[in-house]
């Protein structure tokens, strides 16, 4: 029995970047022989097992064979006599087929090591066509190492381009395309991940409503960029700055101007009521993936509402109320926070405009904090029912309004 070291914890180490989970591969057991030696065993559809002390996972090596269309569609064969090279040939990288041994010396029978050195993403052979969840892993790969100066092997390039043109892709479940849209959006550059699925023709496979954003031109007095797809990349990669790891922000930041892509021809390059018409196909997109409820709802009120916290400043104390109300920021204050936040994302996500200011983002949670301040208990005085509610709203507008006396300042 020989334990290796694989996978993510190895290619990390090399890029000098924090360590992550660690993942071993047993070389020359048995299941048997795992469990023999206190090994708790948890895969269903190949051996993998967890370290009695430690809890981290180790897998039999293996090696699969395709027999049917789609990701899940393998018969896996787990053996003694199956060697360390023929389990890293089944990785999807070069730079995630790389094993360690226990003294510290590296097994990288496909060049992963090189390819880290050139930082160059590429398949390890021509298994990779079979499984299309490896389109979006290296989109996703790309949302993680682009601002490491990755970039994505020609050939391997070009396979990704062939599996997206014959359809792979719709064999994914939306489960999973939602996982790796999720993890990429936690990435430190997730435009690369939209741009790498565009250069393989799968963008419109997975994510039709962004990929129908492309093209579309916008005002270019308020968008220097011009082209609506390349704005949502910027905007994407300012939510990532600004909220690092944040799916929720990252995925409401992808959807705020989906309704751009509707806008009628000649009403172009203007978008009046794109923040409305984006509410129907963000809910189509979440339908479809299976987007968890707490994503969609801050998606579609950060479509609804963006334009009302750019002009904020304009909106009177009253109408300011019934914004916070609608997103139900009072009694979901985080709510606030997330929509200054993505709003803040979008009119710096904009080219040339990165550094600006936007004061409006601290001026809401001013707002609302303020709002938010005045209790129903501060107001009561002997009232019940409907008058206390009535009484609470003309009091937070009051509180709105003091904290809004004064020049529009930065946050």
């Amino acid at each position: 029995m020989r334990i290796y070291l694989v996978g993510g914890a190895v290619r990390d180490a090399l890029l000098g970047l924090p360590a992550g989970d660690n993942d071993h591969v047993v070389v020359g057991a048995s299941v048997q022989d795992m469990l023999a030696a206190g090994y708790r065993q948890v895969g269903r559809d190949f051996p993998v097992f967890l370290h009695p002390h430690s809890g981290e996972e180790y897998a039999l090596t293996r090696t699969e064979r395709k027999s049917a269309r789609g990701h899940t569609g393998f018969v896996v064969h787990a053996d003694p006599s199956v060697t360390l090279e023929e389990d890293l040939r089944r990785r999807d990288f070069t730079i995630n087929a790389i094993a360690r041994a226990a003294d510290g010396s590296l097994v990288d029978p496909f060049g992963g090591a090189a390819d880290i050195e050139r930082r160059v993403l590429r398949h390890v052979g021509d298994a990779f066509v079979e499984d299309p969840l490896r389109v979006l892993r290296a989109a996703r790969f790309m949302a993680r190492f682009a601002s490491l100066g990755f970039t994505i092997a020609p050939e391997t390039l070009a396979l990704m381009r062939s599996m997206a043109e014959h359809g792979e892709l719709a064999e994914l479940t939306p489960e999973r395309v939602w996982q790796e849209l999720a993890k990429a959006l936690r990435g430190n550059t997730p435009s690369a991940f939209l741009r790498t699925l565009r250069d393989a023709n799968a963008l419109r496979a997975v994510l039709p409503e962004v990929d129908a954003l492309y093209g579309v031109p916008q005002r270019a007095e308020y968008h220097p960029e011009i082209d609506t797809g390349v704005h949502v990349e910027l905007v994407c990669d300012m939510a990532a700055t600004l909220a690092p790891g944040d799916d929720v922000i990252g995925f409401a930041a992808l959807c705020h101007d989906l309704g751009k892509a509707l806008t009628p021809i000649d009403e172009l390059p203007k978008h009046v009521m794109h923040e409305q018409r984006g509410i129907a196909p963000i809910i189509a997109l979440c339908e479809r993936l299976k987007v968890p409820a707490e994503h969609r709802e801050l998606a579609v009120l950060c479509s609804r509402e963006h334009l009302n916290v750019h002009r904020l400043d304009e909106l009177k104390p009253a109408t300011v109320h019934e914004l916070v109300a609608r997103c139900d920021g009072f009694r979901k204050p985080v709510r606030i926070d997330q929509l200054a936040t993505v709003c803040e994302a979008d009119a710096r996500g904009r080219a040339g405009l990165s550094e600006a200011t936007y004061p409006q983002g601290g001026l809401l949670r001013r707002l609302h904090a303020a709002a938010i301040a005045v209790r129903a208990a501060d107001v009561a005085n002997g009232r019940s029912g409907p008058d206390v509610g009535e009484a609470l709203r003309k009091a937070r507008i009051a509180a709105i309004a003091g904290a809004k006396s004064g020049a529009l300042v930065d946050p």
